[in-house]
């Protein structure tokens, strides 16, 4: 782990990892969802509204996943003093939070003609809310801290407790009667039938590979701002 605790190291796989997964997750997106909308069938129940899980289940993945690489770069921060562990963290907040906003958003969308209303206070949404609420003060705090100068484990303290909503969303479903699914995929198990299985996880996948290559550019541009302050600091100290 330490191996890339340096910038110019963490830089040179960087660079050429980028583009890798930035183009793998557009082909993949693009012919997922071209497959998914164009040449899946309607489901028996839901009818042509099925369409929608291509870009909601992605998105309800990357928006728990963003928040679990906060907490893992958090915890990496607090514990190892990981210098670009907060970067890592800072950096997955944005995407992370745009997913969640898509969950909500398509979810919406989706639960309109299924259950005749734009939203109800469900387990599994009003969790998903405050999940986007928690993206919401947690990118508010670090951009507080940087003006600041404060400590970034704060930051750090503040996703490690907001991780305790992710088993919560996961769960919700189980845990309290909903007007939401149950969980369809499971380890080792499926419920979804495999003409919309197979072009869900390639969504999935793709939107991940998407996912990563906006947290390394991300993560490239915050580390240029940061040593570009610093040099900064080195020549108001020189003169």
């Amino acid at each position: 782990m330490h191996a890339y605790a340096n910038p110019a190291r963490f830089l040179r796989l960087a660079r050429p990892l980028t583009p890798a997964l930035l183009v793998g997750g557009l082909v993949l997106v693009a012919g997922s969802l071209w497959w998914g909308l164009t040449n899946v069938p309607p489901d028996r129940l839901m009818g042509e509204t099925v369409r929608i899980l291509f870009i909601h289940v992605p998105a309800a993945w990357l928006g728990m996943g963003g928040w679990t690489a906060i907490a893992i770069a958090s915890l990496v921060e607090l514990v190892w003093r990981h210098p670009l562990a907060a970067l890592a963290a800072r950096a997955a907040a944005v995407p992370g939070a745009v997913f969640t906003f898509i969950c909500l958003a398509t979810g919406s969308i989706w639960g309109r003609p299924t259950w005749g209303t734009w939203w109800v206070w469900d387990g599994r949404l009003t969790s998903m809310l405050v999940l986007l609420f928690l993206y919401f003060g947690y990118i508010a705090l670090t951009n507080a801290l940087d003006r600041e100068g404060a400590s970034s484990r704060i930051a750090a303290i503040f996703g490690l407790v907001g991780a305790v909503n992710v088993p919560i969303i996961n769960r919700s479903v189980v845990w309290w009667n909903s007007l939401h699914q149950p969980p369809s995929l499971t380890m080792g198990q499926s419920s979804i039938d495999p003409v919309f299985l197979w072009p869900l996880l390639a969504a999935t996948l793709g939107f991940s590979l998407l996912f990563g290559a906006v947290v390394l550019m991300r993560m490239r541009t915050l580390l240029a701002e940061r040593q570009a302050e610093a040099r900064l600091r080195r020549k108001a100290l020189e003169e």
